[in-house]
């Protein structure tokens, strides 16, 4: 997407000139479902974003378009009785809720969103979506905000006004990818560390076309369980306070104090925490082979402690693994459909490509879409020098 076409098509609908923002999707090689636990995760953002273009107005009022679902929706910075309407515009506006609950006087603007993170993916296109709007409004205003505190604001965002009870990963990456590398976060301390990629290893992402409905309600219960755990075993392990603080020894040792269901959901995060930090060693010493192991681990538990996989995302990554080149593969996101992530060796991208594109049309008829990535920088504003696009940190 250019930069210049972003500008023209906020002039044709606005009459204005604007600045432009954008924030990158994410892919997470590992660390699945442990950010609302305060555990690791080591997620990459990725070249696919979403922009934003805004310019002042004179009023007290948000004007946004999206140019994806084709719709422009007006709100009142004044709005005491603000509430989320169930729709794509609950995100920028939430943003812009709890930005002024958090104090920032914001002035009206004219918004102008448009992305290529496929919706509804797991690729985080509502955390792009939040992050360059958090962006954008607070640069109208000339307001300079450190980017944990945006991420922070907005994943406060998501839970609070959207209803989605995220942890802080997808907001987290958004903001502070880096290019070639994925990027190590404690959700706990908010400590990150980048962790460099090999130069001839894509991120390929193939995505199942899938949305199984239940994902919402699915993800809240499994946040409700993992709390229930640690309310449990906190009467027997001090200080406990997340499955972060919980062994493996611990769990097993207090294994008849849960039910079956909330024991599994337990050792899938438990587990996948010491993946992440397995992960970290073996890309440190360039170590594919383990690191493809580690994936595959992470899936397995997903897929059977966690449940949140399914037959579209299990094939899919049975296909991968069959691929000459590839170095991991596991489903990626918050499940029950959406992508698979595959770490895959440049020369092997195309026979990858094919050979999975073909085998997962003839098992369920449905075409997928493969997506070849790069790892991406986090927010940033865009210009135009000289006739080209120039990338401004934040």
């Amino acid at each position: 997407m250019d930069v210049r076409q972003i500008k023209d098509s906020f002039r044709r609908l606005f009459g204005d000139e604007a600045r432009v923002f954008s924030a990158p999707g994410r892919v997470n090689l590992i660390g699945e479902h442990t950010d609302y636990n305060d555990g690791f995760v080591l997620p990459a953002a990725i070249d696919l974003s979403t922009w934003v273009a805004v310019a002042p107005r004179t009023d007290r009022r948000l004007i946004i378009h999206s140019e994806n679902f084709d719709e422009t929706v007006v709100f009142e910075l004044d709005d005491a009785n603000a509430a989320r309407r169930g729709k794509w515009s609950d995100y920028p506006r939430g943003v812009a809720v709890l930005l002024s609950k958090a104090g920032y006087r914001l002035s009206g603007a004219s918004l102008y969103i448009e992305g290529d993170i496929p919706i509804g993916s797991g690729l985080s296109s509502s955390a792009a979506v939040a992050v360059a709007t958090a962006y954008a409004l607070l640069s109208n205003d000339g307001i300079a905000v450190d980017p944990m505190q945006v991420a922070v604001l907005c994943q406060r965002a998501e839970n609070e006004f959207v209803g989605t009870h995220c942890g802080l990963m997808d907001q987290f990456i958004s903001c502070f990818g880096r290019t070639g590398h994925a990027v190590l976060l404690d959700c706990r301390s908010l400590d990150y560390e980048s962790l460099p990629l090999a130069r001839d290893v894509k991120l390929v992402i193939c995505n199942t076309m899938v949305s199984h409905q239940l994902a919402s309600g699915e993800y809240n219960r499994r946040r409700a369980e993992c709390e229930q755990g640690v309310q449990i075993l906190s009467h027997f392990t001090a200080g406990v306070s997340a499955l972060r603080d919980i062994s493996s020894e611990d769990l097993e040792r207090h294994r008849a104090e849960l039910t079956e269901t909330v024991y599994r959901r337990c050792r899938h995060v438990v587990t996948e925490n010491a993946r992440v930090l397995e992960a970290k060693a073996a890309l440190n010493r360039a170590d594919l082979s383990r690191l493809s192991e580690l994936m595959k681990q992470s899936h397995l538990s997903l897929r059977d402690d966690y449940e949140v996989s399914c037959s579209e995302l299990d094939l899919m990554v049975e296909l991968a693994n069959q691929v000459t080149g590839v170095y991991g593969a596991r489903m990626t996101g918050g499940g029950f459909g959406g992508c698979t992530v595959n770490l895959v060796q440049e020369a092997s991208v195309n026979t990858f490509r094919e050979s999975v594109a073909r085998g997962y049309k003839e098992a369920t008829g449905r075409q997928p879409e493969i997506y070849v990535c790069s790892p991406e920088q986090g927010a940033r504003e865009v210009t135009v020098q000289n006739g080209t696009s120039t990338q401004m940190r934040r």
